[in-house]
Parts: structure tokens; C-alpha cells; sequence
């Protein structure tokens, strides 16, 4: 046990905790007003961990959707989880054994991700099991206080609150279209593409996962297609 980076792991995991619990929030409810139980939302918040992957998930099932449109859209949306793996796997000590490697790899975010690579030099897996041990709580807990709050709360309160999320992806996608014209191309290449899946009948018969699905891989490509990242002969990359 590496007492020194689990405590640096769980300071380090706190703004990332309460983050959590505030979107997590609106996931609880949400969950709840689409005939899940409390139990199901708390479940899925514990053993997914991953926001987007959750909100398009819980869209598929209120809408009865097939486990093949499940899978597909729950690898594509978190296939960048495995690449985050693949680097952080390099930041872990040599000697790490594979056991924890796992464990680690369960718990990689985009936030927890961010906070290990940034560290420096190598880290050892009890970092990320303290990062992890506010992290998870916190959206788990995020999703049961949002899941009570849904069956106690008014329906307008419940629909204002729902709101929420969006604003959350709002703030996740704005800065980065303000500085890069090609995030701002996939922001409005997606927005496009789903509006044509939501007015054009013969589309409106597309269940929202597959249209997740072909949004995400249309427009991803197009954009890798014509705004290629460039590596210069530094290794600095440019787009």
C-alpha cells in the first residue's frame, strides 16, 4: 500500500467528486422519470461510469431499443476510454502487476485520466484507487440523491432541473469550438446531421441509438478526413 500517492490521489479526486455528484444528479432523475427504479439507476451509475455512455444508454431504454443497438453505441461513444488505457498504462511503474492494471483501467475517466497523466514521472495504481474511492462515490451517490429527488419532487421542478445536463455539455463543447474550427465543424456537422434525423420521416424511423451511431462515426470521419492532426518532425502536433 502506497500510502503517500493514495492520500494524493483522494485530494486530487475531490473537485472531481463533487462534480460528479451535480451531473449525476440530473442522470438520477432523469432514470427515474423513464421507469427505472432507484435500485436500476444507482446500479448502472456504480458500474459504468461514464456519462455520456449513461444518458445515450438510458435513451435507448425507455425507447426499448435491441442489446445490439446498446453495445454499438456503448463502444463508440467510450471507445476513447480504451485509448486513454493504452496511454496511462506507460505511466504506470513497470513492476505493476496485471491485477491492478485492471483495477485502474475500471475506473479510468476523462477527469481521473487527465489528473494521472499530468503527474509527473511515473504513478503508482494507489493514486488512482484514491482518486477513484471520491470519484465513484460521488457519482454514485450523485445518482441515488437524483433518483429520490425524482419521486419526491413536482414534475415542472423535475423537468426545470433535467435542463442541467445540457448545460454541462454546453460547457464541454463551446470553449473548445471558440479556439478550433474543426471542433466547431463536428459541433455543427452533429447538429445538422441529427436535425435531418429528426424532420426527415423516413429517418424519424431510426431508433436514437443507431442514429448516435451513425452520427458519431459520419461526421467523426469526415472531419478525420479533412482536418487531419498533422505530427511535425519535433513531435508537436497541429491541426
Amino acid at each position: 500500500m502506497d500510502n503517500e500517492s493514495f492520500k494524493k490521489g483522494l485530494k486530487d479526486g475531490i473537485p472531481i467528486g463533487l462534480g460528479y455528484f451535480a451531473v449525476s444528479f440530473t442522470f438520477g432523475m432523469m432514470a427515474v422519470s423513464g421507469g427505472l427504479s432507484t435500485w436500476q439507476a444507482v446500479l448502472i451509475s456504480l458500474t459504468n461510469l461514464t456519462s455520456a455512455g449513461q444518458f445515450a444508454g438510458l435513451d435507448i431504454i425507455t425507447s426499448s431499443g435491441s442489446y445490439w443497438e446498446m453495445a454499438l453505441t456503448q463502444l463508440i461513444i467510450n471507445l476513447r476510454y480504451c485509448l486513454m488505457s493504452f496511454s496511462l498504462s506507460q505511466k504506470l511503474k513497470r513492476d505493476v502487476p496485471w491485477g491492478h492494471r485492471y483495477l485502474v483501467s475500471f475506473g479510468i475517466t476523462d477527469e481521473i485520466f487527465g489528473v494521472s497523466a499530468s503527474q509527473e514521472g511515473k504513478i503508482s495504481p494507489f493514486y488512482n484507487y484514491g482518486a477513484m474511492c471520491v470519484a465513484i462515490p460521488g457519482w454514485t451517490l450523485g445518482t441515488l440523491v437524483g433518483a429520490i429527488s425524482g419521486n419526491l419532487l413536482p414534475d415542472f421542478m423535475v423537468s426545470a432541473l433535467s435542463v442541467a445536463i445540457y448545460g454541462m455539455f454546453l460547457a464541454v463543447i463551446i470553449p473548445p469550438a471558440k479556439k478550433n474550427r474543426a471542433v466547431l465543424g463536428v459541433v455543427l456537422g452533429a447538429m445538422a446531421v441529427s436535425t435531418l434525423f429528426s424532420v426527415v420521416p423516413v429517418l424519424q424511423k431510426i431508433s436514437s441509438g443507431f442514429v448516435i451511431i451513425i452520427t458519431t462515426l459520419l461526421v467523426a470521419g469526415i472531419a478525420a478526413h479533412f482536418c487531419p492532426i498533422e505530427e511535425e518532425e519535433g513531435g508537436t502536433r497541429e491541426s
